[in-house]
């Protein structure tokens, strides 16, 4: 299979955080049409792992999906930010715990939706993070709390922790786990 072909695009929607264009595609050896496109700002996200094997987790409800779950501080990289710098900040920010750049490591980059979305994903593994604030983002949990990481699987199963950047991002960290 070989590459599509794109003619041309038209904007339908733009906001600083997303925009929705339709492209003008043709696949190969089938006819023309108009796709969406969605696409967002790049996200940070952040696997804090404390001293005793414990991540820390935000407890939060997301109004698109009328649901509750755990999740790991994550944000939008701001227009001439780097992917490391938004995650400390977002760090900061949602939680009140500081970590320094040189305590960041890539952990996992993902394109959740590659079909029809532009989306791309940065998450990084922390530790030795302090607490210095608290969260200056306080509508981002309802509590902030540690798990510990044999826990977090069990979590997942039972769907209490479905966002896909922290599914990502956690899965990542069991997978690399010493056995």
């Amino acid at each position: 299979m070989s590459e599509w072909t794109v003619h041309g695009a038209r904007s339908v929607y733009t906001s600083p955080w997303v925009s929705l264009d339709l492209v003008d595609v043709e696949p190969p050896g089938r006819d023309r049409y108009e796709h969406h496109l969605i696409k967002l700002a790049p996200v940070a996200a952040v696997v804090l792992l404390d001293q005793s094997d414990r991540v820390l987790l935000m407890w939060r409800h997301r109004f698109a999906t009328g649901s509750w779950s755990w999740e790991i501080p994550s944000g939008i990289v701001e227009d001439g930010e780097t992917p490391e710098a938004a995650a400390v900040r977002e760090v900061l920010e949602e939680t009140g715990y500081e970590i320094k750049p040189e305590n960041l490591s890539p952990l996992a980059y993902n394109e959740p939706i590659g079909g029809m979305c532009d989306a791309k994903h940065h998450v990084y593994l922390a530790r030795g993070a302090r607490k210095i604030a608290e969260p200056v983002d306080t509508h981002e949990a309802d509590r902030i709390e540690w798990h510990p990481l044999d826990d977090v699987q069990g979590l997942i199963d039972a769907r209490q922790i479905v966002a896909g950047v922290a599914v990502t991002g956690l899965l990542q960290l069991l997978a690399r786990r010493p056995r």
